[in-house]
């Protein structure tokens, strides 16, 4: 199988990005328009239903290096969130503590790992953690 430009996955990613995911419940889109590398992006979470998470908001930086989509994305919180994946200090997501990260594929999507993400909230031991006040950065 041929393997695909880097520009021309992340643009479809991005057109992707821009219609909406499923339910609605993660978006994703370039954090400026004339970043020709595409290289940074922003990414919005909204908390999953029955859980400490639910109707909160979570802003992410997601960063697409040269090396994406061989190597995962760099994911960072914006929104406080306490989650075993994030640090606590820095919000930025710990690649060996979030599976499709640690085992990522050159398959796998920035919709990929936002959807990894709300599930990792709604999983029975994080779905009752004690979350920062909400509205709160790091």
């Amino acid at each position: 199988m041929a393997k695909v430009p880097r520009s021309f996955r992340l643009l479809e990613e991005l057109e992707k990005g821009e219609k909406g995911i499923g339910d609605g419940t993660c978006s994703y889109g370039l954090a400026d328009g004339d970043d020709i590398l595409m290289e940074k992006w922003n990414g919005t979470i909204i908390g999953p239903g029955h859980s400490v998470h639910e109707n909160r908001i979570y802003s992410l930086n997601i960063v697409c290096d040269a090396s994406y989509p061989d190597q995962p994305p760099s994911i960072t919180f914006l929104t406080r969130i306490n989650l075993p994946c994030v640090h606590p200090t820095t919000g930025k997501v710990d690649p060996s503590k979030l599976p499709v990260l640690s085992a990522w594929k050159h398959n796998y999507t920035l919709e990929t790992v936002l959807v990894e993400l709300r599930r990792d909230m709604a999983t029975p031991t994080n779905r009752k953690l004690p979350q920062p006040v909400e509205g709160t950065n790091f």
